[in-house]
């Protein structure tokens, strides 16, 4: 690549002290600061393709957290002195972006030094919203509807679980069905998305993580795509992570960031993912919805029916039936979110939570301890599954009916500085 290209350019200019816009110097400010953080709490970065040299300063010269904390604040308080009317209106995005990223450093550095949030204030400030939940209670109509699909005696998780378990994917054939499956959700992308030549992925089977599912970007349009398989893999996850962690989730995500922001604009703060701020509300939120976008309707259970169960060796007979059951159960995922605030807020013990999530989830005691398990790593995180999700679906499903329109509008969120208040601005 031509050392004309505007981001090094840009970068050139940065590490000589000079600045094209007075945001440019605090988003060099912002990157060294989140490198920084990451040597002080392991996962903080979740991807970084920026200069090496930056994050060999990091690493061997951090900062304490209270001296990262001060400058967070400091940034923060730039960021916000630069006159709007100054800039262009992507331009005014982009300081706003900043702002949000900032304002989550300072808040999840403050937990790293021991400071106590409630649920609400602590979603707050890693992502920009605050979280309205519906009580537990408001799911039992559901439950309802659930337990006439499969009725039987014994609790419903357990009849939910043992029907379930018939649909899981032998070990020896999920690295087919995964592929066959992303493959899919990739082709369902290109044809909306234009996505560089040399993209690509690699796809590994892991256990031992929190997650069912993770994208490691690498830069220069490549990630890892990660499966946990520590429980047996449902076959109706293979379309769920193909679309989540790929296409159009987060491998297009973070592909279009780096081609259109941090590589055409040279705009650096885009060269690295903190996880933990308003960015992770679009990434997530726009990777859940992006499963319905690529496959609406019926399309999904035709798909799995007549590629993904034969490979899996599944009966395709029984996938309408699966497929209706999903579908009902999609009406209780608000639920994990206020099991996760109630967790967290000391209302519910864990106990009690993982009961809950079996009971609200419908999950057998390992996936509920699973459940948990992640809320207990990432704590307020779970809500960018469902408010994120629904953020994105109101603003892609705002611009009509039509699929062009709404993949449009798709790409528009993932390849400019979007935050969360931009989704709620549309709503």
């Amino acid at each position: 690549m031509s050392s004309k290209h505007p981001i090094f350019v840009t970068l050139a200019l940065l590490l000589l002290g000079a600045a094209r816009s007075p945001l440019d110097t605090i988003a060099r400010d912002y990157v060294q600061l989140s490198l920084e953080a990451g040597e002080r709490e392991p996962e903080y970065v979740d991807a970084y393709y920026g200069p090496p040299a930056w994050a060999a300063a990091a690493k061997a010269n951090p900062r304490t957290v209270d001296a990262l904390r001060s400058a967070a604040a400091k940034l923060t308080a730039q960021a916000k002195a630069v006159a709007p009317a100054t800039l262009s209106p992507l331009e005014r995005r982009r300081r706003a972006f900043l702002i949000g990223q900032l304002t989550a450093a300072e808040t999840r550095l403050a937990m790293h030094a021991g400071k106590r949030f409630t649920f609400e204030d602590e979603a707050e400030g890693l992502f920009g919203v605050r979280p309205a939940l519906k009580p537990l209670a408001s799911y039992d109509a559901t439950l309802a509807a659930v337990d006439r699909l499969l009725p039987g005696p014994g609790d419903l998780w357990q009849r939910v679980d043992t029907y379930r378990n018939r649909f899981v994917i032998p070990a020896g054939r999920l690295n087919d069905v995964m592929h066959a499956a992303i493959a899919e959700c990739r082709r369902r992308t290109v044809a909306h998305i234009p996505l560089p030549a040399d993209e690509k992925f690699k796809l590994e089977l892991v256990t031992g993580k929190p997650w069912s599912g993770y994208n490691y970007y690498k830069g220069n349009n490549t990630s890892l795509i990660q499966v946990n398989t520590d429980l047996p893999v449902l076959i109706d996850r293979a379309v769920d992570l193909g679309c989540h962690e790929g296409y159009p989730g987060h491998h297009v995500y973070n592909m279009l960031l780096e081609q259109r922001l941090a590589r055409a604009r040279g705009w650096i703060e885009f060269m690295v993912y903190p996880l933990y701020g308003p960015q992770s509300l679009i990434a997530e939120g726009s990777a859940n919805y992006g499963i319905e976008l690529a496959f609406p309707g019926a399309e999904r259970a035709t798909f799995e029916a007549k590629t993904l169960y034969p490979l899996a060796g599944l009966d395709p007979a029984e996938a309408p039936r699966y497929a209706a059951l999903l579908k009902a159960m999609q009406r209780l995922s608000g639920a994990r979110f206020t099991i996760a605030q109630e967790y967290l807020d000391g209302r519910l013990t864990r106990s009690a939570a993982v009961e809950a999530e079996q009971k609200y989830e419908l999950l057998s005691l390992a996936r509920a301890e699973k459940a948990i398990g992640f809320t207990d790593h990432y704590r307020s995180y779970v809500i960018n599954y469902g408010l994120g999700k629904d953020m994105v679906k109101a603003r892609v499903e705002a611009a009509g009916q039509s699929q062009k329109a709404r993949w449009q509008q798709m790409a528009s969120i993932l390849s400019q500085p979007t935050i969360p208040a931009d989704l709620a601005t549309a709503r």
